[in-house]
């Protein structure tokens, strides 16, 4: 697939992403950190000192909260898409699971317990190797109920 050409803004996320994140952004900031320190007793620590680093950093501070999200929503569908597509060419795993982020809180919730007993399960094998899908834990269930009706016929 072709990359698509980035518009200005994104090609500015991207080089301020990795600006901001680099040891020589830490290091600049520590140093502005510091000068601001040592000259508070030349301004007398007075209200406009104060004020200036304040200001600073609440500027700073508000606009790398929406760079640090535009990045976190693009790596975060990037990587979506990376386990979507290992998800749909493994020929076990359940597609259903594909764009599970759009179900709300209480389907995660009931699907995460639902792994937790998958997890229960792996447990009690033998074969470490053994492998659970939804599908396959339900298709099992469902045998073990059938299995259950048809011994308890016989039982009368």
């Amino acid at each position: 697939m072709p990359k698509a050409k980035k518009n200005l803004f994104e090609r500015f996320a991207n080089w301020a992403t990795n600006a901001t994140g680099s040891s020589t952004a830490f290091i600049v900031a520590f140093a502005i950190i510091i000068v601001w320190g040592i000259t508070g007793p030349i301004f007398g620590y007075s209200d406009t000192w104060q004020l200036v680093i304040n200001t600073g950093t609440t500027i700073v501070t508000f606009l790398m909260v929406f760079l640090i999200q535009k990045t976190q929503n693009k790596d975060s569908k990037a990587i979506h898409l990376k386990l979507n597509e290992l998800i749909a060419s493994h020929q076990g795993a359940s597609n259903r699971m594909v764009d599970i982020e759009d179900l709300n809180e209480e389907e995660l919730d009931k699907l995460h317990k639902f792994y937790e007993q998958l997890s229960d399960l792996a447990e009690k094998e033998d074969d470490i190797l053994c492998t659970h899908s939804i599908d396959a834990a339900n298709d099992n269930h469902n045998a073990k109920l059938e299995l259950n009706k048809h011994s308890r016929k016989h039982k009368k």
